[in-house]
C-alpha cells in the first residue's frame, strides 16, 4: 500500500519539480559548452594576428583558467537552482555563505591577493609554462601557473613554488 501511496506522490512530483531539474541539469552542460566555445573564440581572436608559440601558450592559459571558473560558477547556481525544487530552502544557505564570504575575504587577503596578481601575470603575458625565468633569485622552467602561484623547477630538479602576491621581480630571456 505505501509503494502505491509512494508512485501516487512521484509522478505529480516528477511532472512539476522533475522535469524542472533536468531541465536545469540540461541548461547548465549547454551553457558551460557554449561559454568554453565562446572563451575559446574570443581569446584566439583577439590574439590571432600575433599568434606564436608565446601567444599560443598565454591563449591556452587563459582558457583554461577562465573555463574552469566558469564551469565551477555555473555548477554552483545549477545546484542552488535545483535545491528549492528539492524542497530545500536556500535563504539561510545564502545567508549563511554570504556571512562566510565575507568573513573568509577578510581573512584571506593574501589569498585574493594572490589571484589579483596571478591574473595580472597571465593577462600580461610576463611568463608562461615552459618560459625559463629567474624569480627571487632562483632560475629554472615555469612548470605550472595558477591564479594563485608559480611553480618553477631548477637546474638541480627542485620545484619552488611562489605565492603570486610574493613575485616582485621576474627576469626573463627573451628568445
Amino acid at each position: 500500500m505505501q509503494i502505491q501511496v509512494f508512485f501516487q506522490n512521484l509522478i505529480p512530483w516528477f511532472l512539476s519539480s522533475g522535469i524542472k531539474i533536468v531541465f536545469i541539469l540540461i541548461a547548465a552542460v549547454l551553457i558551460n559548452r557554449f561559454l568554453k566555445i565562446f572563451i575559446k573564440k574570443g581569446i584566439n581572436k583577439h590574439i590571432k594576428n600575433r599568434i606564436n608559440g608565446e601567444k599560443r601558450k598565454r591563449a591556452e592559459t587563459l582558457i583554461s583558467i577562465f573555463g574552469g571558473t566558469l564551469n565551477f560558477v555555473i555548477w554552483i547556481m545549477a545546484v542552488l537552482m535545483i535545491l528549492p525544487e528539492l524542497g530545500v530552502n536556500i535563504a539561510p544557505i545564502l545567508a549563511g555563505l554570504g556571512l562566510m564570504g565575507l568573513a573568509v575575504g577578510m581573512a584571506a587577503k593574501d589569498i585574493i591577493a594572490d589571484f589579483i596578481s596571478g591574473l595580472f601575470i597571465l593577462l600580461e603575458g610576463q611568463y608562461f609554462v615552459g618560459d625559463r625565468v629567474k624569480i627571487s633569485g632562483i632560475e629554472g622552467e615555469v612548470k605550472e601557473i595558477t591564479l594563485r602561484r608559480t611553480i618553477i623547477r631548477d637546474d638541480t630538479g627542485l620545484l619552488h613554488s611562489f605565492p603570486n602576491s610574493q613575485i616582485k621581480l621576474v627576469s626573463k630571456k627573451e628568445k
